[in-house]
C-alpha cells in the first residue's frame, strides 16, 4: 500500500481543520467588529432618544420600526445576538417588554388616527397646566412674594421651574416611566413630552441671559448658563435616586403585604373602550381649558396685565407642545442616510434654538413698537407657545443619558452646543440692534 495518499489525506485534512479555524476565527472577528458597530449604534440612538421620540412613541409606529430595525441587524450579522444590557437601555425605558397577552390586548386599542388624537389632546391638556404651573412658580419665587429670582442676577425667574421640571423628569420620566407606561403610554407622553416639557423653558432662560449681555453684564450671563445647567443636572439626579428609595419601600410595602402593585389590569387602559373615555374626558377637559382662557383673556386684555399674557399663553402653549413634539421623532436619527451625530438630539436641539430665536426676535419687536396691547400679545406668545417649544426638562434628561453613557463628553458637547448657537443667534436678533438703536 502507498503512504503517500494517506500522506495526502492527512495533510488535507489538516488543512481543512486550519482553514476552517481560521475561516471561523474571521467571522467572529468580522461579527465582532460589526456587533460593536452596531452596539455604538443603539447606544448612540438610544441616548439621543433619552428624553422624547415624538410620535414615533405610539405603539403602531414603534412596533414596526423596532421589528424592521431587528430584521436589518440579523440578516447583517447572521448570528449575532444583541443583549440589551444596562449600558445601552437609555435611562428612559419607552418601550417596555410586553407579553403577547398584553400585545394582544393593545390590539384593541384605538385604530392609529384616534391615537394620534389622544395623543394631541393629552399633550395640550398637560401642556396647559404647565404652563399655569411655570407661571405660579415664578410670581411665588418671583421679587413680588418671596424675593428669590429676579431679572437682573443669575437667578433668573424660569429657575425654580427649570429644576422642578427636571426633578420631576427624574421621578415620572426616568423611574417611573415605566409603570406610567403600563397604565397608558399615552398618558406617559401626555406628562413627561406635555406638562414637564412645557413646565420647564428654554428659550426664557436664553433671553433672561441676553438681556443680562444685553446691559453690558457677560459675566453675569455666563454664570447664569453654568449655574442653571449645574442645579438642573443635579435636580434630575436627585429625583432619580428619590424616586429610586420611594420604589424600594413600595417593593417593600408589597412584598410584605402581598398586596397588587398599583399598575394592576384594573388600572390599565388597555381595551379601546377605556382609552376612547380617557380622550373624551380629557377633550372635555381641554374645552373646559380654553374656553376659561378665552372669556378672562377677553376680559383683561385692554388692561396689559399679566393676567392677560397668562391667558393668551394658555390659548397658544398647544401648538407650542405639538410641534415640540414633532419635532422629536428627529432625535436617535442622525443626519443623512448614513446617521452620522446620531448620539446628537437633533428634534430638542432644534425645538431649543428656534425657540430661543423667535423669543428674541419678539424681545427686539417689544422694544422698538410702543404699544400695550402688542406687549401683551409678544409677552403671551414668549410664555406659552415659545415657553412650550423649548424645553429643560427632555433636555436635561438627554443631558444626564448621555453623561452616563460610554462617551460622557457627548453630554457636555451637546449642552455647549444648546447654548453656544442659541446666545450667539440670540445676540445677532436682539443685542445688535437694541446696540444700535442707542446709539443712534
Amino acid at each position: 500500500m502507498d503512504p503517500t495518499p494517506n500522506y495526502e489525506q492527512t495533510r488535507t485534512g489538516s488543512f481543512s481543520v486550519t482553514s476552517s479555524r481560521v475561516s471561523s476565527l474571521r467571522r467572529r472577528s468580522i461579527s465582532s467588529a460589526m456587533s460593536g458597530q452596531v452596539d455604538e449604534d443603539v447606544d448612540s440612538e438610544t441616548v439621543s432618544e433619552a428624553g422624547d421620540i415624538g410620535d414615533r412613541a405610539l405603539q403602531s409606529r414603534r412596533y414596526s420600526a423596532s421589528s424592521s430595525f431587528r430584521l436589518s441587524v440579523d440578516h447583517a450579522t447572521e448570528s449575532i445576538i444583541l443583549p440589551l444590557t444596562e449600558d445601552v437601555v437609555s435611562p428612559l425605558p419607552i418601550d417596555p417588554v410586553k407579553s403577547p397577552g398584553v400585545e394582544k390586548q393593545e390590539k384593541q386599542g384605538l385604530p392609529l388616527s384616534l391615537e394620534y388624537i389622544s395623543s394631541l389632546i393629552h399633550l395640550a391638556v398637560f401642556g396647559i397646566l404647565g404652563v399655569l404651573t411655570r407661571y405660579f412658580l415664578e410670581r411665588l419665587f418671583g421679587p413680588s412674594v418671596a424675593g428669590v429670582t429676579s431679572d437682573e442676577t443669575i437667578v433668573f425667574p424660569n429657575l425654580p421651574s427649570n429644576m422642578v421640571g427636571s426633578f420631576l423628569m427624574g421621578w415620572f420620566g426616568v423611574v417611573f416611566k415605566g409603570d406610567i407606561c403600563q397604565v397608558s403610554d399615552i398618558l406617559a407622553i401626555g406628562s413627561t413630552t406635555g406638562y414637564l416639557g412645557s413646565l420647564t423653558t428654554f428659550s426664557g432662560w436664553n433671553q433672561k441671559m441676553l438681556d443680562l449681555s444685553v446691559n453690558g453684564h457677560w459675566v453675569q450671563a455666563v454664570l447664569g448658563f453654568l449655574v442653571g445647567l449645574f442645579l438642573a443636572a443635579y435636580s434630575i439626579i436627585f429625583g432619580i435616586e428619590t424616586a429610586k428609595g420611594f420604589r424600594w419601600i413600595l417593593r417593600r410595602i408589597y412584598s410584605s403585604k402581598k398586596e397588587v402593585p398599583i399598575t394592576c389590569s384594573c388600572w390599565t387602559l388597555n381595551s379601546y373602550r377605556r382609552q376612547l373615555a380617557a380622550m373624551v374626558v380629557l377633550l372635555l377637559v381641554l374645552v373646559v381649558l380654553l374656553s376659561v382662557s378665552g372669556a378672562l383673556l377677553k376680559e383683561e386684555f385692554g388692561s396689559g396685565s399679566s393676567g392677560a399674557q397668562l391667558w393668551l399663553a394658555c390659548l397658544v402653549g398647544s401648538l407650542g407642545v405639538w410641534m415640540r413634539w414633532f419635532l422629536a421623532r428627529l432625535n436617535g436619527r442622525g443626519l443623512g442616510k448614513s446617521g452620522i451625530l446620531r448620539w446628537l438630539p437633533f428634534g430638542t436641539l432644534i425645538a431649543n434654538v428656534s425657540a430661543a430665536c423667535i423669543m428674541a426676535a419678539l424681545s427686539t419687536l417689544v422694544k422698538s413698537v410702543n404699544s400695550k396691547n402688542f406687549d401683551t400679545v409678544a409677552s403671551g406668545i414668549q410664555l406659552g407657545f415659545l415657553g412650550c417649544l423649548s424645553t429643560v426638562s427632555t433636555f436635561i434628561a438627554e443631558f444626564n443619558a448621555m453623561r452616563e453613557s460610554k462617551y460622557p463628553w457627548r453630554a457636555y458637547a451637546y449642552a455647549l452646543i444648546t447654548t453656544v448657537v442659541s446666545f450667539g443667534l440670540g445676540i445677532l436678533i436682539y443685542n445688535v440692534p437694541v446696540w444700535t438703536k442707542n446709539f443712534t
